[in-house]
């Protein structure tokens, strides 16, 4: 999965939109897009929209977070339509994906749905508590699928008064981007980048999300439609990346008792039998 993009629970029109792109999974929100007063209504659209799906895309719901006293409602309207997964916003660590999973286990019984099948993203870096519980998600749960970073609800936790400039965030937000990157590397989920705002700069986005793969997320949110092409593009192998990983897995494939090989004047071992399988979507 390279590209998950959010899509606001109220509206069905850009949840159409969306289902004609090629993200790898749709996130319809119930959380910040939607303001209170629709919340109702916006549960009743999801389910519908679950219901109603199109291709291939996963499917998630962004519930609202534990401390809002709405996340048991939102379940108990979106479960039935047997979302592939579930997105908990403001996470603060592995306790709250336990209490997740045991509502989810529930609510999958109730719909009939195999128990055990809904997966969980957590938006694991949105305040800054939640920093110091990036090293509890390891073993916590084995629905847990993703942890994603994200700088916007941090910025608002912490005070700060701008997250970026040139391009390039501040030192808060890079040791999250970082904490929580090895953290999912650590519980052996994905790791996925948070979402590029400036929506009409696509060259800034092309970089980020290259930037994004370079240092080991697999994966990158979006919030339009028209940055899901370039972020798929960026998340692919390049030539030369896959020629090294061929050779390098058939360099051990012809000397399966090495543990260390040369190639091409360099040394290289398992780490890196790991990584070119990495690159070349093999187990």
């Amino acid at each position: 999965m390279r590209s998950m993009l959010f899509v606001p629970g109220d509206s069905s029109r850009k949840f159409e939109k969306a289902s004609e792109g090629k993200a790898d999974a749709l996130i319809i929100d119930l959380e910040d897009s939607v303001v209170t007063e629709k919340k109702d209504e916006a549960r009743k659209l999801t389910l519908q929209m679950l219901r109603d799906r199109r291709g291939p895309h996963q499917l998630y719901v962004r519930v609202n977070a534990l401390d809002t006293g709405m996340t048991l409602a939102d379940l108990a309207a979106v479960m039935p339509g047997a979302p592939d997964g579930i997105v908990l916003p403001k996470s603060r660590g592995g306790d709250d994906v336990r209490q997740l999973a045991t509502w989810l286990e529930a609510f999958e019984a109730a719909a009939g749905t195999k128990v055990g099948s809904t997966r969980i993203v957590c938006v694991a870096t949105e305040t800054a508590g939640s920093i110091f519980g990036l090293g509890t998600y390891k073993d916590c749960s084995p629905r847990l699928a993703g942890l994603m970073w994200g700088a916007e609800d941090l910025s608002a936790s912490l005070g700060a008064t701008e997250k970026a400039s040139g391009g390039v965030f501040h030192s808060p937000y890079r040791l999250a981007r970082d904490l929580c990157l090895m953290a999912a590397a650590a519980a052996e989920v994905a790791p996925i980048d948070t979402v590029y705002t400036d929506i009409d700069n696509l060259a800034g986005l092309e970089q980020e999300t290259r930037a994004a793969r370079r240092d080991g997320f697999s994966a990158k949110a979006l919030i339009h439609p028209k940055h899901v092409d370039i972020v798929n593009a960026a998340f692919e192998p390049t030539e030369a990346e896959r020629t090294w990983a061929e050779k390098v897995i058939a360099a051990f494939a012809s000397n399966p008792n090495s543990g260390t090989l040369r190639l091409d004047g360099m040394m290289i071992d398992k780490p890196h039998l790991r990584a070119a399988k990495k690159i070349l979507g093999q187990p």
